[in-house]
């Protein structure tokens, strides 16, 4: 089994900072891309940033200059370094990750999600 945890989430004051992390675990072969996705009540879930297994990123325009994904290979480890947070950020963050098991296809790769870390900002 292949499993996402995400911890870091909390309550956070209007241009305070938070740094969410994302555990991967279990019989992995390789893990390609990473990416934080959130889901606001009411709204669609979507992309926040992504992080390839070379270390290229991409980020929503909602989120550029303030959040920061890395990653740590070794460990299978994503960040996502939250700052200058604003009150439209609240909503559940969900770690995602394209990866291959082992023993599993290589191609194409499976998705696996995390079960979701609440951010709420606010005063």
């Amino acid at each position: 089994q292949v499993r996402l945890v995400e911890s870091g989430g909390g309550l956070v004051q209007p241009g305070g900072s938070l740094t969410l992390s994302c555990v991967a675990a279990g019989n992995i072969f390789s893990i390609n891309a990473m990416a934080w996705y959130r889901q606001a009540p009411g709204m669609e879930r979507e992309l926040v940033a992504e992080i390839s297994s070379g270390g290229s990123t991409e980020y929503a325009d909602s989120v550029k200059g303030r959040f920061t994904i890395s990653r740590e290979n070794v460990k299978n480890i994503v960040f996502l370094q939250m700052n200058s947070l604003k009150p439209e950020d609240t909503a559940v963050y969900y770690c995602n990750a394209d990866l291959v098991e082992r023993g599993g296809s290589k191609w194409p790769p499976s998705d696996y999600w995390g079960q979701g870390t609440q951010v709420t900002v606010s005063s």
